[in-house]
């Protein structure tokens, strides 16, 4: 998430009322997670197991609950509690508006877009051409839709990220301050839902066409021309490559990629990454002519059992 205008390193101390290490002019453009941070943007990190990812990752300001050697080029901002820090700046720059109709006063429709009765669309949305959106869909702010798409009642886009932090008082939110960019071409079907990054965007490609009842998680990117059956479940933080089919009740753990023209059989759990161009099945998710290879045998084990008991009686 990029910042409307640039701001400071005092600046950003001042809204969160912490020290910093740093000259106080060092420039500060946005925020992000740290897989998708880039030169200008603060990180978070509140585990001594993380310090060091976040200091030499991209990021040039890396908001820490500890006083730590700051990297040449970079600037520190100390706080007693970095998750709670972040999710102020979330706040501050990109805080929650009320709408006060269906369809935002900001959002930007295209020529030929069908919207039907019921549609909620939020502030800042932006539809493309030639779009149909069916009753009842809810599309939240910042989501940005390309030409040609067609989204079945019932589907959410934007909905906040699963994701939480365990405090002895109970869970605490990561507030979601990212949008969902869904490109040309796509069909999403009815009571989809797809989660908005926390900072980033959640995408789904030109040409993708997603059956019922998916769930994508946020910050999840899923490339052109891929298929996916529905009730399929999908984590965060997953790249599915171009061209890749999961077919239905397929779950996708986070943080994983998917490599092009992969194709997961139904039912299967997809538990770490997979190269392209292969087909897969099962549990976790295998070569899928391993995986009916293993069943087959498994199979045999009554009568290797039995053959067994009558070479012992003999």
């Amino acid at each position: 998430m990029k910042f409307a205008k640039p701001q400071t390193l005092e600046d950003i101390a001042k809204i969160l009322n912490c020290d910093y290490v740093g000259h106080a002019e060092f420039p500060v453009l946005g925020m992000n997670e740290i897989h998708v941070v880039t030169p200008g943007d603060i990180v978070f990190v509140d585990h001594p197991k993380y310090y060091d990812k976040a200091l030499n990752s991209a990021a040039t300001t890396i908001l820490i609950n500890k006083q730590v050697d700051c990297p040449e080029g970079k600037a520190l901002l100390i706080s007693t509690d970095p998750f709670r820090d972040f999710n102020t700046l979330t706040n501050y720059f990109n805080p929650f508006i009320a709408s006060k109709q269906s369809i935002a006063p900001t959002a930007i429709i295209g020529k030929n877009t069908i919207i039907q009765p019921n549609v909620f669309v939020g502030n800042n949305v932006k539809i493309g051409n030639n779009c149909l959106i069916h009753a009842n869909v809810s599309i939240y702010d910042n989501t940005i839709i390309g030409n040609n798409v067609t989204i079945h009642s019932g589907t959410i886009l934007g909905g906040d990220a699963f994701y939480y932090k365990n405090r002895p008082e109970g869970f605490d939110k990561l507030i979601s301050g990212g949008r969902v960019v869904i490109q040309d071409n796509v069909d999403l079907g009815a009571l989809c839902t797809i989660d908005k990054g926390v900072t980033g965007d959640t995408t789904i490609g030109e040409g993708t066409k997603i059956d019922n009842q998916v769930h994508v998680g946020h910050d999840t990117i899923i490339g052109k021309k891929c298929l996916i059956a529905s009730q399929t479940g999908i984590a965060g933080c997953v790249i599915l490559e171009d061209e890749v089919t999961l077919w239905g009740q397929v779950g996708v753990t986070s943080g994983i990629t998917i490599g092009k023209k992969a194709v997961i059989s139904a039912q299967s759990g997809v538990s770490k990454t997979l190269e392209g161009g292969k087909s897969y099945f099962g549990t976790p998710a295998e070569d899928f002519r391993k995986k009916y290879k293993e069943l087959a045998s498994i199979k045999l084990i009554p009568s290797i059992l039995e053959q067994l008991k009558k070479d012992k009686k003999s």
